[in-house]
């Protein structure tokens, strides 16, 4: 049977990585597909990288859209990023009636529906395994292979730049500043690495699951999102001395009141896989009625991991490429209109348990008055832990740290009682709030 013909827009990192190793696995992957799979057409702005990396054979192009007007072309990879282009190219490759693989987990989580609308009316197939934690086939697993469960929640490690940065940060015990230059340095964190650093990569990433794992339309402008900036390495310690460790977690939960979609710093008991995720490493925790909790651990980018997941989709739609629409996996794994209409949650609603540090006066009945506000808004404690003055100032210090562990407590509440603690003329810097998971 004939190849199926693919063609590549962008040849960055990534692009360069499916070239390899569709090369050196070509009789593996046409074995699993069928038939061969070749790309045969390139578009870059930067040609001369472009033929570098496909080599003979393969016909450079600078304009995307001649690729697309390809007749001959049955399959368009998008590695170009954003929101921009990439979309007006996604759609005109589906008006033209090509398939679409694409590793762009921002475009998807802001343009998705409008997407996969346009793929359903024209019959066509966009999959996107790549764009969410690398090689790890996640999207794989929350589509197909737990399809029998009512899924509860999921939680996962799924940007690399910040795990490292945490990761180190914990083994050294430096600030987050000295590390993100490090992280730089070593190319773990881009140039200008804000998409990381503030959690909007992992918003991003934690929209999808949640629209496949709970049938819900994309709706990241809806995510609560919060970075790693303002973690101090105190807190770390202290975590630490509490027997748990911060991740930045992309979380989403199915409540009796709506869908829990946030992304946070997050306090991870010790004993947990998840909080043994170290370095750039990605790990995401789904829990099923019917299965219980499974771990999905591996590579969250670089070149071949994240090409191994391009590849993926492509021998996907490879198999599929002739089948009936009406017969292919759903997008979001549930059929367009069995879709639910369930809310997600504003962060004021949602309920989980706390991380408090105060920096307080060390003297008598602090303790008592911060412990008593708490009692008063309905806020139960789960453990204390106060510092010696000289260990957190020096030295006839008169400041101390107090660190308080609540149970589980809404969020809208939580905030009202730091208000109240934050102007006790007792407490001399701004709360520290970290979230708690205990992920069982």
């Amino acid at each position: 049977m004939k190849p199926i013909q693919v063609g590549l827009l962008g040849a960055g990192t990534v692009g360069s990585g499916t070239f390899k190793v569709l090369l050196r696995n070509q009789e593996e992957i046409k074995r699993r597909a069928g038939r061969g799979i070749e790309i045969t057409m390139v578009a870059d702005l930067d040609q001369a990288r472009a033929r570098e990396v496909a080599g003979e054979g393969v016909k450079v192009v600078s304009d995307a859209r001649a690729v697309i007007a390809n007749p001959d072309i049955d399959i368009v990879i998008e590695l170009i990023g954003g929101y921009g282009i990439a979309r007006q190219l996604v759609l005109e490759a589906i008006a033209a009636g090509k398939h679409v693989v694409t590793a762009n987990k921002a475009l998807l989580a802001v343009h998705g529906t409008e997407i996969f609308a346009a793929a359903h009316a024209k019959g066509v197939m966009v999959a996107f395994e790549a764009a969410v934690a690398g090689g790890i086939p996640i999207i794989k697993a929350l589509r197909e292979g737990l399809t029998a469960n009512s899924i509860q929640w999921l939680a996962g490690i799924i940007n690399g730049t910040t795990n490292f940065i945490l990761s180190e940060m914990r083994d050294k015990g430096l600030d987050f500043a000295t590390v993100l230059k490090e992280a730089q340095r070593l190319g773990y964190a881009e140039a200008d690495p804000t998409f990381d650093i503030e959690g909007i990569d992992a918003g991003h990433k934690v929209t999808l699951m949640s629209a496949i794992a709970f049938g819900i339309p994309v709706q990241f402008d809806k995510a609560h999102i919060e970075g790693i900036t303002k973690l101090a390495a105190q807190d770390i310690k202290y975590a630490e001395q509490l027997g748990y460790r911060i991740k930045l977690l992309g979380i989403t939960k199915r409540t009796a009141q709506g869908i829990e979609l946030r992304v946070h710093p997050s306090l991870v008991p010790s004993k947990r896989l998840l909080a043994n995720v170290e370095g750039a490493m990605n790990a995401v925790v789904v829990h099923g009625d019917a299965v219980g909790t499974t771990l999905y651990y591996g590579k969250g980018a670089g070149s071949e991991p994240t090409a191994s997941a391009v590849i993926a989709d492509l021998v996907d739609i490879t198999r599929l490429h002739t089948a009936d629409a009406a017969h292919r996996v759903p997008h979001l794994a549930f059929h367009p209109d069995a879709m639910s209409d369930l809310k997600v949650l504003p962060m004021a609603e949602v309920v989980t348990s706390y991380y408090l540090r105060l920096r307080v006066a060390d003297q008598a009945g602090v303790l008592a008055k911060v412990t008593g506000l708490l009692a008063t808004a309905g806020i139960s404690i789960d453990a204390v832990l106060q510092r010696e003055a000289d260990e957190v100032g020096g030295e006839g210090s008169t400041q101390t740290d107090l660190i308080i562990l609540t149970h589980d407590a809404r969020e809208g509440t939580v905030n009202d009682v730091l208000a109240e603690l934050q102007a006790l003329p007792t407490v001399l810097q701004p709360i520290v709030r970290i979230r708690k998971e205990e992920l069982s």
